[in-house]
């Protein structure tokens, strides 16, 4: 698994009111928690984790463009994150269970393809708005490079009874692609497993004769 690097951590006990205005943040909610990494997706599958762990919300989330290596800042990396909270101790306890996440979800190096085949098996708030399902449901979450994602998405599909939920065709901010597929858990992992070993044979055979 390729590490997420955490680049910056920042709490607002009290954020001022136009700002929380400006985005988005729940009446109540002035308590705000963000950050920084340097890989959009495991970030978002992170921040899903918060909203299982405390009373947060994820008020902001958004991935920066061209990805981390050509980020503009020591450390802006490649997507902020920020979630709400009632209290200063619920907006710590949300970020303090996405950090924990940051360290088990990242993409993967397939045969030099990097990947992301991840099963959410409980998805929280986030996750669910996203992908337009209830809470708990769990979700297949895939990213790969623009040609990889495309072709590995339609064996992923093809390997499981899962439906997909959204589909982020390339390019994104990020030049990725991939989507978000719904399912027993079970079935999202075979899912997962059908879309590595789908990036795999793109890695090890670009060009098709």
């Amino acid at each position: 698994m390729m590490a997420v690097k955490v680049l910056a951590v920042r709490y607002l006990a009290n954020a001022a009111q136009g700002l929380c205005d400006a985005l988005g943040v729940p009446k109540g909610y002035h308590s705000l928690a963000m950050l920084t990494t340097d890989s959009d997706d495991p970030t978002y599958i992170a921040l899903d984790e918060a909203t299982k762990a405390a009373e947060v919300k994820v008020c902001y989330g958004k991935s920066f463009y061209a990805g981390a290596p050509n980020a503009t800042t020591p450390y802006a990396g490649e997507v902020i994150g920020i979630l709400a909270a009632a209290t200063p101790g619920a907006a710590r306890s949300g970020m303090e269970a996405a950090l924990a996440a940051l360290e088990r979800v990242g993409f993967e190096d397939v045969g030099g393809v990097p990947c992301l085949a991840y099963t959410v098996s409980r998805t929280g708030a986030f996750l669910a708005e996203q992908a337009g399902v209830r809470e708990g449901t769990p979700l297949a979450y895939l990213i790969a490079p623009p040609l990889e994602s495309m072709y590995a998405m339609d064996a992923a599909l093809k390997a499981a009874d899962v439906k997909l939920c959204k589909l982020f065709t390339p390019p994104s901010e990020t030049n990725f692609g991939g989507g978000l597929l719904s399912g027993s858990r079970s079935a999202c992992e075979a899912a997962c497993a059908a879309f590595r070993d789908a990036v795999a044979q793109i890695a090890r055979q670009p060009r098709e004769s």
